[in-house]
């Protein structure tokens, strides 16, 4: 029987960003890809991401996070995951251990993490600095200028997406800025293809954008290893920095996705702030026979 088995999580969202909270701190068990998978079947946990806390590995930290996709693969970061995460840690009867400060470090694949919170429901997240050299998104082959490369889908004298700027947030993101409203495209088709390019040797989150003013954009998102999503903060925080990159926007935004708003901050020392709400809908515990021994394995 999985070690998973009876396990109680949190069903949240993030802004519509669907997410799993799994709190394992105190034991040595361990998330497989089969696992991640089983749960996100479960009609009562399905997720984009699940988040599972650890004990901290870092001296200074409060925990540590695995960050899983609904096929199994694992995330560098999750800023809407990680809101959820800190109303977790610091409100849940179960799983609070409070900080008197309401503020958190959190250490991912991607780095370290610092949220607080702003208000009963919203907190904001420290996503870190962006990666914007080629080697770092990182790409197949060298683009000294990563504010737009040469990748297109479609007709060659008449692409549907084209020249995408590209961003690490924790993760790879390609944001294509177009004219017309985002909805009109067909992101469930175009969005895998994108996903796996060859120029991504890691995948990429593909995202398409329209800047509405000086301070506001319009955001959809195809989720590398989640697919289509409501919100993706790391997405949002990429859109924001490639569009102040090329003179869009100045150095902040609200990003309007279908699941709510965010708001982005690329501060002055580099770092970019995401605030945003969290919101619990149920708990409940994972039923035993959701998991097989091959997704023990």
């Amino acid at each position: 029987m999985s070690e998973l088995a009876h396990r109680r999580f949190l069903k949240m969202h993030g802004a519509g960003n669907q997410i799993v909270v799994l709190d394992l701190r105190g034991t040595q068990t361990q998330v497989s890809a089969g696992e991640a998978r089983a749960i996100a079947a479960y009609p009562r946990a399905q997720f984009d991401q699940l988040m599972v806390i650890h004990d901290t590995r870092t001296p200074g930290t409060d925990a540590s996070l695995r960050i899983y996709n609904t096929d199994g693969s694992e995330a560098g970061a999750c800023g809407n995951g990680t809101r959820c995460v800190a109303y977790a840690m610091l409100d849940d009867p179960a799983m609070a251990r409070p900080a008197e400060s309401g503020r958190l470090l959190l250490e991912t694949r991607g780095g370290l993490v610092g949220v607080k919170r702003v208000a009963e429901r919203s907190f904001t997240v420290d996503m870190g600095r962006p990666k914007l050299a080629w080697t770092e998104i990182p790409l197949a082959e060298p683009f000294q200028d990563t504010r737009r490369i040469e990748l297109q889908i479609g007709p060659i004298d008449d692409p549907v997406l084209h020249s995408p700027s590209v961003v690490n947030m924790g993760n790879p993101h390609a944001v294509f800025f177009v004219d017309r409203d985002p909805d009109t495209y067909d992101l469930a088709r175009m969005g895998p293809m994108l996903e796996n390019h060859p120029i991504f040797p890691d995948r990429a989150n593909i995202s398409v954008a329209q800047v509405l003013g000086p301070d506001r954009i319009k955001l959809r998102v195809w989720e590398r290893g989640a697919g289509l999503t409501q919100a993706c903060g790391t997405a949002a925080c990429a859109t924001v920095v490639a569009a102040s990159r090329l003179r869009m926007i100045g150095r902040g935004a609200t990003v309007s996705l279908p699941g709510g708003d965010l708001v982005i901050e690329w501060r002055a020392d580099d770092h970019v702030l995401m605030t945003g709400p969290v919101a619990l809908e149920w708990d409940g515990s994972f039923p035993p026979e959701i998991f097989s021994a091959e997704d023990a394995a």
